[in-house]
């Protein structure tokens, strides 16, 4: 009974391999064929087998899911290798990223215990497929500068008015706050040029950000908004799915994709300011990347403006599957449909 129920995750396991269309870099790109044949299949099986019986079934689950549900650790000895690759590299390369090819490409995310292991601490890592994100560098990922000026300065009146809309509240500030408050950072949701929603006050290192995924908890989009939605917004807020998390580790912010869809990310930290303007990132999902540095923020906080315009360098502002700027027909944020403002806490 034992044999034949191992031997049947095994092979749902194997068969549970990327099969989707081709996407490029992005997740779910599919494998070449040759490839799983000739060089994954053997070392994957020789894996399988240093897995315990339970440890299959968890990862099947993993799999099933892609990572929707938290299936939690799965823990090999840090000296177990799978032919040429480490563990977590190889079941990364069969089940998200056919092209990964060290793990230097990846980060453990913030729901991973492996993650709040100290170095050299401990015997064993995590490798569960699902744990782990790939690094997007700024220089690397797709970018797109815009002009700022009028950008901003839509968005500061928007800020300082008190005729600006905000769906079904009274509150028209965005308090940003201080550390000292109990938060390090605030979210706003947007749709176009219209707030919805309170805002949001974070407190815990990581917070999850997604439109409608069950069992989930932290800041559910799905739930803002009681008035009709127009098609755009509709047919947009239906591919936030999974969202992003976001995470606060030792004066960085970074930015993990979990949906199916690119975010478009700004942020004064992320890259050098020239005279085009600041720079828009495509990250594609199952990226992660850092969109702030509080040491390059203090840099820039004496700045009067950045680029050709005023900017708040403790501000990031994302959108989700729509991008602005020079390549697009949205100019401005405001234009994209649904898109999120993160207004980080200053120290004080």
């Amino acid at each position: 009974m034992f044999r034949s129920r191992h031997t049947l995750t095994v092979r749902q396991l194997w068969k549970q391999r990327c099969v989707t269309s081709n996407r490029g870099q992005g997740e779910r790109a599919s494998p070449n064929p040759e490839d799983l044949h000739n060089v994954l299949r053997p070392a994957v099986h020789q894996l399988f087998k240093k897995l315990k019986d339970e440890q299959l079934w968890q990862l099947s689950e993993a799999v099933e899911s892609r990572g929707r549900w938290d299936c939690g650790c799965i823990w090999l000895p840090l000296d177990v290798r799978s032919g040429k690759l480490p563990p977590q590299v190889l079941l990364c390369r069969l089940y998200r990223w056919p092209d990964l090819r060290s793990t230097a490409e990846l980060k453990s995310l913030s729901h991973c215990e492996y993650f709040w292991r100290r170095s050299g601490e401990g015997a064993a890592i995590c490798c569960n497929p699902y744990h782990f994100s790939r690094l997007a560098a700024p220089d690397a990922a797709t970018s797109y500068s815009y002009k700022t000026k009028d950008a901003a300065r839509s968005i500061l009146i928007e800020h300082k008015s008190d005729r600006y809309n905000v769906r079904g509240l009274h509150d028209t500030t965005l308090s940003r706050g201080s550390i000292r408050d109990g938060h390090w950072c605030k979210l706003a949701y947007w749709e176009h040029r219209t707030r919805v929603g309170h805002l949001y006050s974070v407190t815990e290192p990581s917070i999850h950000i997604f439109h409608d995924l069950p069992k989930a908890s932290g800041f559910c989009l799905g739930y803002l908004g009681s008035g009709p939605h127009n098609e755009t917004v509709r047919r947009t807020r239906n591919k936030i799915g999974q969202g992003l998390i976001l995470s606060h580790e030792q004066g960085e912010v970074w930015v993990y994709n979990r949906s199916d869809h690119p975010i478009f990310i700004n942020s004064p930290t992320m890259s050098t300011v020239n005279v085009r303007g600041q720079a828009v990132h495509k990250v594609l999902p199952g990226y992660s990347i850092k969109v702030f540095e509080a040491e390059k923020a203090a840099n820039l906080s004496g700045c009067s403006d950045l680029g050709d315009g005023p900017c708040d360098p403790h501000s990031v502002r994302i959108s989700f599957a729509k991008g602005w700027g020079a390549c697009y027909s949205r100019q401005f944020i405001t234009s994209c449909p649904c898109w999120l403002e993160i207004l980080l806490s200053t120290p004080k």
